[in-house]
C-alpha cells in the first residue's frame, strides 16, 4: 500500500512554527485500524484523513470530502490545526480548482475558503459557563499548582475546561506554565488567548468566552510558545466562527505499508 503523505505547519506562514500536522489522502477505503497506525508512526499531535466520497470524486477537482483526525492515542471529533492544513495540501499542493471546499467529519460539514491572506475555517462556535472552582480544585492543583486563576469556565459541547490565569500575570510566566498542562484536559485563556499549541478547534470555545469578556466579535490570537503561530478570529451571525491562518507545507512524499 502506498499512500500520498504531507506534513503541513498551519497557522503561521513560516516553515518549522505554528502547529504541525500530518495529512494523508485516501484513494480508497482504508482498513479502520490502518488510520490509528498511520498516526502512531506519525507522531504528531494530529494525523488527518482526507478521503473521496465517491469513486469518481477527484481530488483536484471535486469540492467535498471526508475527514477524519487522529491522534496517537485515538480518532478525535474536530481538529482546527490540521483542518487548516488539509485545506492547504488541496489547494496549495494538489491544486484543487475550487475556491471553498467542504470536509464531512464528525462535527458535522467544515468549510475552508481561500483568502488573500491564509485560509479561512468555518467551524462552531462552542458557549462556555461559569465552573465552580471547588469542583475542579484538586485537577486545576494538579496541573498547575499554585498558579492563580482568575476564572474558569467549561465548555460542555467539547469537554474543555478554560482556565483564565490572574491577569496581574506576564507573557514571561506562559512558557513556565503551559508545560505543566495536560492538553487532553485544559485550554488556557489570559489577557492575550494562548495555548501550548495554537489549535484552531480551542478557539472555537476560547472565541466564545472572549468576545463575552472584551464585547468584540473580530479578535487575533498570538501563540506565545518557541514555534509561535498566529490566528484571526471572526464571529459570524449564524452562530459558527470563521478562523483564518496560514500553514507551510514542509514535507510530501508516499507512505509505504
Amino acid at each position: 500500500m502506498k499512500l500520498p503523505i504531507f506534513i503541513a505547519d498551519a497557522f503561521t506562514a513560516r516553515a518549522f512554527r505554528g502547529n504541525p500536522a500530518a495529512v494523508c489522502l485516501l484513494e480508497n477505503e482504508l482498513d479502520e485500524d490502518m488510520h490509528q497506525k498511520i498516526a502512531r508512526e506519525m507522531n504528531l499531535s494530529e494525523t488527518a484523513f482526507i478521503r473521496k466520497l465517491h469513486p469518481t470524486d477527484n481530488f483536484a477537482q471535486s469540492s467535498c470530502f471526508g475527514l477524519r483526525w487522529f491522534t496517537p492515542a485515538s480518532e478525535v471529533p474536530l481538529c482546527g490545526h490540521a483542518t487548516l492544513a488539509s485545506a492547504a495540501v488541496l489547494f496549495h499542493k494538489i491544486k484543487n480548482m475550487n475556491s471553498t471546499l467542504t470536509f464531512v467529519t464528525l462535527s458535522g460539514e467544515l468549510r475552508a475558503r481561500q483568502a488573500e491572506d491564509g485560509i479561512v475555517l468555518d467551524l462552531p462556535l462552542y458557549p462556555v459557563y461559569p465552573q465552580d472552582f471547588h469542583e475542579v480544585e484538586d485537577l486545576i492543583k494538579t496541573a498547575i499548582g499554585n498558579t492563580l486563576v482568575q476564572d474558569i469556565c467549561y465548555s460542555p459541547d467539547t469537554r474543555k475546561l478554560l482556565l483564565r490565569l490572574s491577569d496581574t500575570y506576564n507573557r514571561k510566566t506562559f512558557p513556565l506554565v503551559l508545560p505543566r498542562l495536560p492538553a487532553e484536559l485544559f485550554e488556557l485563556a489570559a489577557p492575550w488567548p494562548v495555548l501550548q499549541n495554537l489549535c484552531g478547534s480551542a478557539h472555537a470555545v476560547l472565541s466564545s468566552y472572549w468576545s463575552q469578556q472584551l464585547g468584540k466579535k473580530e479578535m487575533h490570537a498570538f501563540q506565545c510558545s518557541q514555534r509561535g503561530g498566529e490566528l484571526g478570529i471572526s464571529l459570524r451571525p449564524d452562530g459558527r466562527v470563521d478562523i483564518r491562518g496560514g500553514a507551510a507545507v514542509v514535507l510530501e512524499g508516499t507512505l509505504t505499508a
